[in-house]
């Protein structure tokens, strides 16, 4: 079955082109259904029958989330339709097997003034606080992934237009605008404190650490929690929740969803829709607040 499973994660890697996230996520799943299937004694991907599946995706509600089923089945069905296309087996088990109902949860995301108490709560004196504010600015003007902002290189910079390019899931490329104070404090990185955190050294890459090593999606994280904890802000905050707050922002200033959906970098406009949603809360929330006939 590792030679079925590696042939699958090559054509992920090379056809599809996902990223590296992507492949590992992948490659962790079908480990729990290989080790499934090894336990039955199944060795052969033809004799794999939708029971086998079925059987493997109960187990799993022992101790996995409805999303986390959803997730892995995707993946498992991925792999049959590749090993069916292939003709490797002349059937796909997995056709009529349905994925758990999921209920949506509304994204959290941070307010106005709860973004602008983070960026202003980073210290400008010293070289890690101008980083610290040049990528938050960055994401939340721009929406980024934080894997999108650790791996944005120099040259994906164009300050002459205000756009910057960035590399989102399935290494796909999109254009963003830069905004006006996104720039400045770029700019104010570039030339005050990249320099110095290079060291005289080379790197492609936009963001820094200490010896000029590109700057990883765990650093910025705990950058991210440190700040919010300073600012005592008492919600749940990832780098996610200021992508959700530049498309939450965006919507209730009135942009349309298509363009918020291609500043995002989503492949389907349902993905970009859950932050209508957000709005219709918040819209029901002041309602009840202070209508006075609301309660």
């Amino acid at each position: 079955m590792e030679a079925y499973l590696e042939a699958f994660i090559d054509y992920l890697k090379v056809e599809k082109g996902l990223s590296k996230n992507s492949i590992l996520a992948y490659n962790q799943d079908l480990k729990k259904y290989a080790d499934h299937l090894n336990d039955k004694n199944i060795v052969k991907p033809a004799k794999i029958v939708q029971k086998d599946v079925t059987d493997f995706l109960f187990l799993l509600r022992k101790n996995i989330s409805p999303t986390s089923i959803s997730r892995i089945l995707s993946t498992i069905k991925s792999f049959h339709k590749f090993l069916l296309r292939e003709k490797i087996t002349n059937s796909d088990p997995t056709n009529l097997i349905q994925a758990p109902k999921v209920e949506k949860k509304i994204p959290s995301f941070l307010t106005f003034n709860e973004v602008s108490k983070t960026l202003k709560a980073l210290n400008l004196k010293n070289l890690r606080g101008l980083r610290d504010r040049a990528i938050l600015e960055l994401m939340y003007a721009a929406g980024l992934r934080v894997s999108e902002a650790s791996s944005l290189r120099i040259s994906d910079l164009n300050f002459e237009v205000g756009f910057i390019k960035c590399r989102g899931k399935g290494s796909k490329e999109r254009i963003v605008p830069l905004g006006g104070v996104a720039s400045h404090f770029l700019q104010r990185y570039i030339n005050e404190a990249r320099p110095k955190l290079l060291k005289q050294k080379a790197s492609i890459y936009l963001f820094l650490a200490q010896g000029g090593r590109r700057l990883g999606r765990q650093s910025i994280w705990k950058m991210i929690k440190k700040v919010v904890k300073k600012c005592g802000i008492r919600k749940k905050v990832s780098p996610h929740t200021l992508r959700h707050s530049f498309a939450t922002h965006l919507l209730e200033r009135g942009a349309d969803l298509r363009s918020v959906q291609e500043m995002l970098g989503h492949s389907s406009i349902t993905t970009t829709q859950i932050y209508t949603h957000i709005n219709q809360t918040r819209l029901k929330e002041i309602h009840m607040k202070f209508h006075p006939r609301a309660k």
